[in-house]
Formats: structure tokens, C-alpha cells, sequence
């Protein structure tokens, strides 16, 4: 059996840590990293994540905020409260919580906030500061896959085989870079690749991110690998709603060193990264080291 890679107790170890540097740095900064969160509409789902982004910022020391607009704010109205975020000095990280409503157009938000305090990681200069290797606010999901890799395998994955299930601008694209900068060989995978079982059986490094539960099973894993879960898809199994990833884990755990649940794998991680990115913008910003 595989060693199971356990994302809670990383992610709440990273808190802990963040939460005495936070301590540390607010003495010297007068002021603690301020999170804020616009959600628009009544969507449950990020009602939920919304909750548990701000109860996590408080554990940490951040002055966390929230912004509760109705499913009627026009995209007029939004752009506005973002570039008052903007502008306000003790705001270092905005968060838009997707999905927006219908009427409004998600990518020109996204694109509207400052760079510097992207603490998703999806604005254009971001994603251009990745590419080609420049400090950047790195997106969540990716950056938190990165971590449990080198928790796995130790810090140094120079030459390791990778390959990428899929080639999202969220998850596969930046995934790819990260491990690309972390000198990985980097192999992307998708619907149109040809024998996509074959080359996923030479990776190291799998990291499975297509949104088809259980596709990888264990005839994809070469003996040894590790294997990084990305996917959360509820399905039907004996008359119950259960998450599963894209990985079939009972066989695949058979065969690789090293695996992700789900949930309790990659999950915990991303709002790990998110703290993890307003601490590094309240740095930046407030030219502290």
C-alpha cells in the first residue's frame, strides 16, 4: 500500500506556522495581512468556502473581511468595490469567489485587481510571472499540489518525470510550469493524446486534474510513482452521494509510493496557499522581509 499523503495535517501545520510569523511581522509592521472576499449571489457551495477562508485567515492573525453582494450587483458596481480595494492600503489580498452570476463578466473582474494582490494567482501578469520564472502570486491548487510533492519526495525534484492530466488554465497549465521551474521533465496529457496510459506509466510524478472520476486506475501508475488527485467529483455508489477524485485509489495505491486522497488530500491545501499568498503580498507590500 501507498503512503497516504495527508493535506489536512500539512495544511494545519503551514497555518501554524504562518500564524507566528504573522505575530512576528505585525510587530514590526504595525499591522496584520488584511484578506478580503467578495461573493456575489447565494451560491451554497461558496457560501461554505467563504466561511472557511475567513474562519482560517482569523486563525492565522489576518484581519479578514467579507463583502455579501446581491445576485442583482451590476458588473458596474463590482468593478467599483474592487478598485476601491485597490486602493485601500490595508486590503493585501482580494479574492473574487467564482462563479459570478450570469450578467457579469468573470474574466474582466478577475483582470481588474491589482496584481499584487491576486491572491488567486489568475490575473494575465501573474500567469505571464510564472511562464517565464519571475516572482509571482502563484495560483493555489497548483502551488499546494508542488508542497505535498516535495513533503512526498523530498525538496530536490530536479529530473523527476512528471506528467499532467489536463490543461486547464486553472490547475494543468500553471501546474506544469511549477514543476517545469522545479527542473521536472513535464509531460502534459489531455482528451486528444494518444496512448495517454503508456505515458503516464513513465512518470514519477502523476498529477491527475481532468474532472473524470476515477479515470486513473492503477494500469496508468508506474510502480513507485507518486500520485497528486486534483479531482473532487460526487457521484452515486450504493445509493450515496460520495467525493471521489480523478484516481481510482483502491487500485492505484497498490502501485504507487506515495498518494493523495480525496477529500483530505489536495483540498485542504488550496486555502492553505490562498494564506499562504496574502502573508507573501503583505510582505511585498509592506516591504518587509
Amino acid at each position: 500500500m501507498s503512503n497516504i499523503i495527508d493535506g489536512n495535517a500539512y495544511a494545519t501545520n503551514l497555518r501554524q506556522t504562518m500564524a507566528g510569523e504573522v505575530a512576528e511581522l505585525q510587530q514590526k509592521a504595525g499591522k496584520a495581512p488584511g484578506l478580503t472576499v467578495i461573493l456575489v449571489g447565494e451560491d451554497p457551495a461558496s457560501q461554505v468556502y467563504v466561511r472557511k477562508k475567513g474562519e482560517q485567515a482569523k486563525e492565522v492573525g489576518f484581519i479578514s473581511t467579507e463583502h455579501r453582494l446581491p445576485e442583482t450587483t451590476s458588473q458596474e458596481e463590482l468593478l467599483a468595490l474592487v478598485d476601491q480595494l485597490n486602493n485601500d492600503s490595508e486590503i493585501h489580498g482580494i479574492l473574487c469567489q467564482l462563479p459570478l452570476p450570469s450578467h457579469i463578466d468573470e474574466k474582466t473582474v478577475l483582470n481588474a485587481i491589482d496584481p499584487d494582490k491576486d491572491v488567486d494567482g489568475f490575473h494575465p501578469v501573474n500567469v505571464g510571472r510564472l511562464s517565464i520564472g519571475e516572482e509571482s502570486l502563484l495560483p493555489c491548487t497548483p502551488h499546494g499540489s508542488v508542497h505535498l510533492i516535495k513533503h512526498a519526495l523530498g525538496d530536490n525534484l530536479s529530473g523527476k518525470n512528471a506528467v499532467v492530466i489536463g490543461r486547464s488554465n486553472i490547475v494543468g497549465k500553471p501546474m506544469a510550469a511549477l514543476l517545469l521551474a522545479e527542473s521536472c521533465t513535464v509531460t502534459i496529457v489531455h482528451s486528444r493524446t494518444q496512448n495517454i496510459e503508456e505515458i503516464c506509466r513513465q512518470a514519477d510524478i502523476v498529477v491527475a486534474a481532468v474532472g473524470r472520476p476515477e479515470m486513473v486506475n492503477a494500469d496508468w501508475i508506474k510502480e513507485g510513482a507518486c500520485v497528486i488527485d486534483v479531482g473532487i467529483n460526487r457521484i452515486q455508489r450504493d445509493g450515496k452521494n460520495k467525493l471521489v477524485g480523478d484516481v481510482d485509489f483502491a487500485s492505484a495505491s497498490e502501485k504507487a509510493a506515495h498518494i493523495t486522497p480525496v477529500p483530505g488530500g489536495v483540498g485542504p491545501m488550496t486555502i492553505a496557499m490562498l494564506l499562504l499568498n496574502t502573508l507573501t503580498a503583505f510582505k511585498r507590500l509592506e516591504n518587509l522581509n
